[in-house]
């Protein structure tokens, strides 16, 4: 488990983390969201003692990690999947790692296999692609068998391969009891991976809650409807507090009714439905909108001839808006 309470980071007059409170549970794959400049990175750099909280504490299974007798066993950690010796094959790096925790060779064959990288374990890291170096990175990670593992970005340069194979293994070890806890800036991975969220900006916490429950939040309370009546089907479902668009000749979009309540109505109607679907926006969108006030680079939209677009009403929002939030 990991338990920040009132985390805060101040370089001179900047601060980089304010009163940041947050659990990662056991069991569970939690997600580490905000936009660049949020704190993410200073706050896994807290959470593992390499910089000293300003104000507040941070505790891994109960104890500040630079007290852990055995970390790599504690805590599998990879922040810079590149940063190993250059000249070392993959199969040394481990080794050496290995050697100074009590870790046997038999482990390091054990992670070398688990991260697909038996076929040039005694190749030269320096040699190594990106994704082949993000292998070697949670590998490391992996080494102590650790109950608890903080990832940043561990998809990044993967093939569609490597990031199912990530996916499936970091919800296996959660499905073992252990604590994961990630960083990534790729949301539609995110949402495929993680069940908790924990979502920051400019330091300060945003929200903490689930993914079903940011997406159902953000997402639009209208249904998707296509039928070659749609004439007649507007005429049935209008009424106070309904709102019925067309979109296209047999395509409408209902508000201010339910799935169940639509398809009811055409029913009782005698009326034909080809597709009844409920709006629901993307873990992207509803990211986007939480955070659109705490970008702290917001780009400019390009013009465009039609003005006015979701993209360009978010772009307009973000400069309009996060002058707003605290600093």
């Amino acid at each position: 488990m990991i338990e920040a309470m009132g985390l805060e980071k101040r370089y001179g007059d900047k601060v980089a983390v304010h009163d940041l409170t947050f659990t990662a549970r056991p069991g569970v794959v939690t997600g580490f969201l905000g936009p660049n400049g949020a704190g993410k990175s200073t706050t896994m750099r807290m959470i593992l003692g390499l910089d000293r909280p300003s104000r507040g504490e941070v505790r891994v299974n109960g104890r500040r990690y630079r007290d852990a007798v055995a970390p790599m066993h504690e805590v599998g950690v990879m922040l810079e999947a590149r940063a190993v010796h250059t000249g070392r094959t993959a199969a040394k790096h481990l080794l050496a790692l290995a050697q100074t925790h009590g870790i046997s060779r038999r482990r390091v064959n054990e992670v070398i296999e688990m991260v697909g990288l038996a076929d040039v374990a005694r190749k030269r890291a320096g040699g190594f692609s990106l994704g082949m170096g993000q292998r070697l990175g949670i590998a490391s990670a992996l080494l102590g068998d650790p109950a608890t593992l903080i990832l940043d970005e561990p998809v990044n340069g993967l093939d569609p391969e490597g990031i199912r194979w990530i996916r499936s293994l970091l919800r296996d070890l959660a499905a073992e009891g252990r604590t994961v806890f990630l960083s990534s800036h790729l949301m539609s991975e995110m949402a495929l991976t993680a069940t908790h969220l924990v979502i920051v900006g400019r330091g300060r916490l945003i929200a903490e809650t689930t993914v079903a429950e940011v997406i159902a939040s953000a997402s639009p309370a209208a249904v998707h409807v296509r039928t070659p009546q749609s004439a007649a089907l507007r005429d049935v479902l209008v009424g106070a507090g309904v709102t019925v668009t067309a979109t296209a000749a047999d395509t409408l979009e209902v508000t201010g009714r339910t799935s169940a309540q639509i398809g009811e109505a055409a029913r009782t109607a005698g009326l034909a439905l080809h597709e009844l679907t409920p709006k629901q926006v993307s873990l992207e969108d509803a990211f986007m909108d939480l955070t659109r006030g705490a970008v702290e680079y917001a780009t400019e939209a390009p013009h465009s001839p039609h003005p006015g677009t979701d993209a360009e009403k978010t772009l307009a929002l973000a400069g309009a808006t996060r002058s707003e939030i605290p600093t």
